[in-house]
């Protein structure tokens, strides 16, 4: 056995394999005396096939086994032992000659590999950034107050919408024919009039009765990106790669609310007896909420921002044509190089990305331990249960159930990735010059689509 790295060249290397037959001929020789002992053969008895004929039927398969076994361990042994930083995974170079089998003995195997480039990554107080405080103007406090009321109203349901009303609709999306979209996003949901931005698309749903239809750009009608997303029942990342805008909204009934009055009735139904007195005191109280709650929008922004920053940071190659070619030959689905070449932009974005978070995570020692995937799923677990108004587990039964979401990788890797998320933006805020900006929630939202 033989193993020879060349030299690096635009971050890939070939290695080269030989393999004589003494490395592998003693495993194939016991494989096939076993056989000989199991297998049972038309005019032989068990055990006393003659070796000349499992040879004949059996060797050369054995053989392609062992050497390809021998091949893999030998590989990423040289890689482990070397600390060959890996990009995507070896490729077999293409030999005009393939090989025989049955007539040869020694083989000698190359293998492309393509390198990780060695960067660092320093982040310091020199690295400025914007972190955007999101402030409760009195136009969204009367909206948040508004909407509270309207929480503790009464419900009716008139005939015909008029402006304000809720308008309870089977929404569809339709295709650039204006039909229903076979395969296309479809939801039931409530649709208030007070969160459609456009002042024509408004218009629309005043007046309307049950079985009504109406045909809307939901880009254009809902700005907040949030809500549209829990309108469709598609996720935040979806909402800005629809393939059709356009969406039909069937009305199946018509709900209007008659708010409650902002007094101490109501001040005491959100918050218990005799904590709140006054509206002003209301009023405070929604602020200070609203704009925790806005915290955890201004740290996506940041960490976007970071994301951004970082890229443009630090600029390094990684071998693009080997990924290409890699690309093609390890995908699920049968693809192009073309296909392959019109999303590698993207592709090569986020890879740039993992291998920048790789040094992060090894200069700040960024580790994820059991326990604390364990104890984020029970934290999880419980504020579902609170949110259902549902009582506290125990250790016990709290133990079993996170140890069962722990079992689906999926759910596994989200809860890791959660985790991971606090504490490289804990990194970030500390490391990075971070200058508070005061900003609206209108201008924080237009700023956000902008980016």
């Amino acid at each position: 056995m033989k193993i020879t790295q060349s030299k690096a060249k635009d971050l890939m290397v070939t290695l080269t394999i030989e393999v004589v037959e003494k490395d592998y001929r003693e495993n194939v020789d016991k494989i096939l005396k076993n056989y000989r002992k199991t297998i049972e053969m038309p005019g032989f008895r068990k055990g006393k096939t003659p070796i000349s004929i499992i040879n004949k039927k059996y060797k050369i398969s054995v053989t392609v086994e062992e050497v390809n076994k021998i091949l893999q361990d030998e590989m990423y042994k040289h890689i482990t032992d070397n600390k060959v930083k890996v990009l995507g995974s070896p490729m077999p170079k293409k030999t005009e000659t393939p090989i025989d089998w049955e007539k040869q003995s020694d083989f000698s195997f190359e293998f492309e590999i393509g390198l990780a480039p060695d960067f660092d990554v320093k982040i310091t107080k020199k690295d400025k950034l914007n972190y955007y405080n999101i402030k409760t103007d009195e136009k969204l406090l009367d909206q948040y107050c508004n909407d509270i009321a309207k929480r503790y109203g009464k419900m009716s349901n008139p005939k015909v919408s008029v402006d304000g009303d809720l308008v309870f609709c089977n929404i569809e999306q339709l295709d650039a024919d204006g039909k229903v979209m076979e395969n296309g996003i479809k939801n039931e949901a409530t649709v208030s009039m007070d969160y459609i931005a456009d002042k024509k698309i408004k218009k629309q749903f005043v007046g309307v009765k049950t079985d009504d239809k109406i045909t809307v750009n939901v880009m254009k009608a809902f700005t907040n990106h949030s809500d549209l997303s829990s309108m469709l029942n598609v996720s935040h990342e979806a909402i800005h790669n629809l393939n059709s805008e356009e969406f039909q909204f069937t009305v199946k009934k018509v709900n209007r609310l008659v708010p409650a009055e902002l007094n101490t009735e109501l001040f005491d139904k959100v918050y218990g007896e005799g904590n709140v007195k006054t509206i002003k005191a209301f009023r405070t109280k929604i602020k200070q909420e609203a704009e925790m709650s806005f915290v955890v929008e201004s740290d996506r922004m940041l960490k976007n921002d970071v994301v951004t920053y970082l890229l443009e940071k630090n600029k390094f190659d990684i071998p693009d044509d080997f990924l290409k070619k890699w690309l093609v030959q390890t995908s699920e689905n049968p693809v192009t190089l073309e296909q392959v070449e019109s999303e590698y932009d993207m592709y090569s974005k986020s890879l740039k990305l993992q291998l920048i978070e790789n040094v992060i995570n090894e200069n700040f020692d960024i580790k994820i331990e059991q326990e604390e995937v364990i104890a984020h799923a029970k934290t999880l677990i419980s504020r579902q249960m609170m949110q259902y108004g549902q009582p506290v587990l125990d250790e016990e039964k709290m133990d079993e159930i996170a140890d069962n979401i722990l079992k689906n990788e999926e759910e596994r890797k989200k809860i890791i990735d959660q985790i991971y998320d606090q504490k490289s933006l804990t990194i970030y805020k500390e490391n990075f010059k971070l200058v508070d900006k005061d900003i609206s929630y209108d201008d924080f939202v237009k700023l956000a689509s902008e980016k």
